[in-house]
């Protein structure tokens, strides 16, 4: 039975997952996301290779990078992983640029036990101070670890379409609009931006909105005014997007925060 368990601490969310049939839709997150596979393979699409992360394989996901994910075989799956907002990170590091995982899995026992520690702490709902200090030691084992590499910005163009994209969350985005504004056929629009980001301006548009929903949810406990702010047609609507891309519906991601 496919299970999933979100709690959010020190500005830090932790997942606790058991998969079995559910497949992650292809999507990105805004933060960083940093994992490790306790049972089974974890099997994901990155940058256009497939990853496998076998027990104890630590997985190290940037933002904005875009992924899926499902169970390797019908044995199944655990796992958890860490959700961080980038700012939260360099606060953490005192670095002044954003750092990107040059290795999508790695295998270092004392990284992972820095994960288990925090993830651990965070869904068994500890004190937020404990959680922060053990964000900190994961965090300084991540600036000792060589797994960074420097950080390529969006080129301009892709900035921009990023930037109208987010703009208006309510309606569904006009690319004959969009792409005239960078003097782009659509479709030379939807390949070139695709080609950067891994994911369609659709699909982006579309995680927008979930991740804006999931950050409603979160600061007022409210699923209807994320419905209606983000502009889904109606709760069930909400529930089939938002469970494609946590494996769980709106309404179970708000209980397990409570």
């Amino acid at each position: 039975m496919d299970k999933f368990i979100y709690k959010k601490s020190a500005g830090i969310t932790a997942l606790s997952a058991s998969i079995t049939d559910f497949t992650y839709k292809k999507h990105s997150h805004k933060e960083y996301a940093i994992g490790v596979t306790l049972r089974g393979i974890q099997q994901y699409n990155l940058d256009g290779s497939l990853q496998l992360s076998y027990q104890n394989g630590v997985m190290l996901f940037n933002p904005e990078q875009a992924h899926d994910g499902m169970a390797h075989d019908k044995t199944g799956l655990d796992y958890v992983m860490l959700y961080i907002e980038p700012q939260l990170l360099l606060e953490a590091t005192q670095k002044k640029d954003i750092v990107r995982f040059s290795t999508p899995i790695v295998y270092d026992n004392r990284l992972e036990q820095r994960i288990l520690s925090l993830s651990n702490a965070i869904l068994s709902e500890k004190d937020e101070a404990l959680c922060s200090e053990l964000f900190l030691s994961l965090t300084d084992c991540l600036i000792q670890t060589n797994f960074s590499t420097k950080y390529k910005k969006d080129n301009a163009l892709i900035r921009k379409a990023k930037e109208m994209l987010h703009t208006n969350l309510e309606n569904i985005p006009k690319l004959d609009e969009i792409s005239i504004e960078f003097n782009l056929s659509k479709f030379q629009f939807i390949r070139l931006f695709k080609a950067h980001t891994g994911i369609s301006p659709y699909q982006y548009f579309l995680n927008c909105k979930i991740e804006h929903a999931k950050q409603i949810i979160e600061k007022n406990r409210d699923i209807h005014s994320a419905v209606a702010e983000c502009g889904f047609v109606d709760l069930t609507h909400l529930n089939k997007h938002f469970k494609s891309v946590y494996g769980t519906t709106a309404f179970e991601y708000m209980s397990h925060l409570n």
